[in-house]
């Protein structure tokens, strides 16, 4: 039969089953995509639920104040331990770590985007992308035995002139938080590179060439078309870069010196941050209270790093809306 407008039903066979197999493709795809983003939702709030599970236990039974204690006494029967410690080195040894990381990536970033020709951008882009599948404990290594003879005399040096500054304090330590935070920024360096070449490289040439057009220098046109337009990506990089820094376990573990007992607010002091101090204490996990203690401290590290998140995507939702 012919229909109204003149065409077979026959002919709306073929289109109507593509329709149909359309709306079927859809909805599963719809329904992967909200079962992938459930799953990891559920995923995070599973460990969140398994930490807490474990840790509650040990805060229990813990005899000393867990915020502000810097004790750490997890023998059986006697439990009294502390972050304040590994807060506070954790803290300043990411800081330290991005101060000095960040610069020099928003630094690289811009060179391989606006400055260098791109015979020469690609290969280098490449050889600091290959410096994120180095291993930890290479890193850690490398800085123990090779770094740490170069970065004495930087050290030297600063204890010389800020040293009355407490956080410079000359100490006697051979593995300091300073010596660690240069190789963590050494390992994070790639991560917020990679990210703010990317979000540089996509600024509209319709931006730049307005700004060059008005009569702007290479760098007025970066500084007020690039940095504008990349500075949510570059906050993002830095933040995967904190979230990296701030759980580096291996090579942490091995250029800290523990200083157990003893507290400086000075970078040239030993110490331990949470992961380093889970992995030292691994042997003392023979009991659910022993365990529990470190698992307290993993806990804290996991809101920490979660909160680091949380702020960076705030920042970035209050960038875009300013910007639009």
């Amino acid at each position: 039969m012919t229909s109204i407008t003149g065409h077979s039903e026959a002919d709306a066979g073929p289109s109507g089953d593509m329709a149909a197999t359309g709306r079927v493709g859809d909805r599963v795809f719809s329904a992967l995509a909200t079962g992938s983003g459930v799953f990891v939702v559920s995923l995070i709030g599973l460990v969140a639920a398994f930490l807490l599970a474990q840790a509650v236990p040990s805060l229990m039974d813990n005899k000393a104040s867990f915020l502000t204690s810097r004790e750490w006494q997890v023998s059986a029967g006697d439990l009294r331990f502390g972050i304040a410690d590994l807060l506070w080195v954790t803290v300043i040894s990411s800081v330290i770590a991005m101060a000095i990381a960040v610069p020099i990536a928003i630094g690289v970033a811009l060179f391989l985007t606006q400055y260098a020709p791109r015979r020469l951008a690609r290969p280098f882009a490449s050889l600091i992308d290959l410096l994120a599948a180095v291993p930890s404990i290479v890193y850690g290594i490398w800085g123990y035995f090779v770094l740490r003879d170069f970065v004495q005399p930087v050290q030297t040096f600063v204890e010389s002139a800020l040293g009355w500054f407490p956080l410079f304090a000359p100490l006697t330590v051979s593995g300091t938080i300073f010596l660690a935070s240069i190789v963590l920024a050494i390992m994070i360096l790639p991560i917020i590179t990679a990210i703010s070449r990317e979000v540089f490289d996509q600024t509209p040439a319709a931006h730049k060439e307005a700004a060059l057009a008005l009569g702007a220098t290479r760098w007025e046109m970066v500084r007020t078309a690039v940095l504008p337009f990349g500075k949510p990506g570059v906050i993002s990089a830095s933040m995967l870069g904190l979230g990296r820094a701030l759980g580096e376990t291996i090579a942490v573990t091995l250029l800290l010196s523990v200083t157990r007992g003893t507290f400086s607010w000075s970078a040239f002091a030993g110490g331990e941050t949470f992961a380093s101090r889970i992995a030292n204490g691994s042997a003392e996990f023979d009991t659910p209270l022993k365990t529990g203690a470190y698992i307290a401290a993993g806990l804290v590290l996991f809101v920490l790093t979660f909160a680091v998140n949380a702020v960076a995507r705030i920042v970035i939702e209050r960038r875009k809306a300013f910007s639009e």
